[in-house]
């Protein structure tokens, strides 16, 4: 008769652990969809602007230096000089190799392997000292998807579209090897240009972050190692931060991300391959929906406080609003021909 019991415990304990793993398999890759329409901060397109005169704006939110003058030319055609900022990509940092939560969850990490996320905890303290996220980087013109802005050249309209996956970059995972792309790494390993970061992260945190100091990321630490290892691993919101600006930064130095501000970029963006990061700001939108967007490097002290939570809340997604300079020429065109 005992033995009978025994087993009886051993098959719903048998039951009971597997059903547990596959809610655990569920919940490592959540769906993490947002609302397009209601969790977007709107307010972060602006100041508007016609040269460098403001025509629209709420806040004190900072921008990056305007073309003074709003008359442009591209090639022969004569425009109005517009700054905005545009919600145009998303970053999605992950624990989990091929987990897109934006794609409704799709999890293909038992098709394709990957190297795991890691998290290795201090033999004192026996709290998480490092992690490791993989990245995904979508092409995701906010306005046009949602048809608020017909085809324009100075708006993005491509389709949304999974841009670039860490997953398949072999450097993310391995610094040694990252270290064999990113030989410069070395120059801004020393206690001078580590210790700059902290004006960077004051200036992000007050303003915009310092474009001078391209190898900083704000509060984040710095852009260097360019792949998914956070060696002082403090919670996902300030690891998820700094991983998107490095995943940027990478975008740029390998020629597959353009700079939109400034007055060379009027007629069209331009290759930056050190990234002017003050032409950039993030909204986390997933798992819980920031109501502002920040400068990158900005501290998150304050707005990144019961951002994350176990299990949903362990990945992170951004909106990412890019400044954009840009030489409205069919505005001008349309208002000539409808002179009689």
């Amino acid at each position: 008769m005992t033995h009978v019991i025994v087993r009886i415990v051993q098959i719903v304990a048998a039951f009971w652990l597997a059903f547990w793993c596959v809610g655990a398999s569920a919940q490592s890759c959540p769906s993490a969809m947002y609302n397009p329409v209601t969790d977007v901060c709107w307010s972060c397109i602006l100041p508007v602007t016609i040269g460098s005169m403001p025509i629209a704006n709420i806040g004190s939110r900072p921008d990056t230096p305007n073309p003074s003058s709003p008359v442009c030319v591209c090639g022969a055609n004569v425009g109005v000089s517009i700054g905005f900022w545009e919600p145009a990509r998303l970053v999605e940092v992950v624990r989990t190799p091929y987990c897109f939560p934006g794609l409704g969850g799709l999890n293909l990490g038992a098709v394709v392997p990957a190297p795991m996320h890691g998290r290795n905890a201090s033999p004192e303290t026996h709290q998480t000292t490092t992690s490791f996220y993989q990245s995904h980087y979508y092409v995701y013109p906010l306005l046009y998807i949602l048809g608020v802005i017909a085809k324009d050249p100075c708006f993005e309209s491509q389709s949304f579209d999974l841009g670039y996956i860490t997953e398949v970059d072999p450097t993310w995972a391995d610094d040694s090897l990252g270290a064999i792309f990113n030989a410069e790494a070395f120059l801004f390993a020393n206690p001078v240009t580590i210790a700059a970061c902290a004006e960077d992260c004051l200036a992000a945190s007050t303003n915009i972050g310092l474009p001078l100091l391209f190898w900083c990321a704000g509060c984040q630490g710095d852009v260097y190692p360019q792949s998914g290892w956070v060696s002082a691993h403090i919670g996902m919101v300030d690891s998820s931060m700094l991983l998107t600006q490095r995943l940027l930064y990478k975008l740029h130095k390998q020629g597959t991300a353009w700079r939109y501000n400034g007055s060379d970029a009027l007629c069209g963006p331009v290759i930056d391959f050190k990234m002017d990061k003050s032409g950039y700001r993030s909204q986390m939108v997933t798992p819980t929906a920031d109501s502002d967007c920040h400068a990158l490097g900005a501290s998150t002290i304050v707005w990144g406080t019961g951002k994350e939570y176990p299990m949903a809340g362990e990945d992170a997604t951004y909106l990412i609003f890019r400044k954009r300079n840009c030489c409205e020429t069919s505005a001008v065109q349309s208002a000539a021909a409808a002179v009689p």
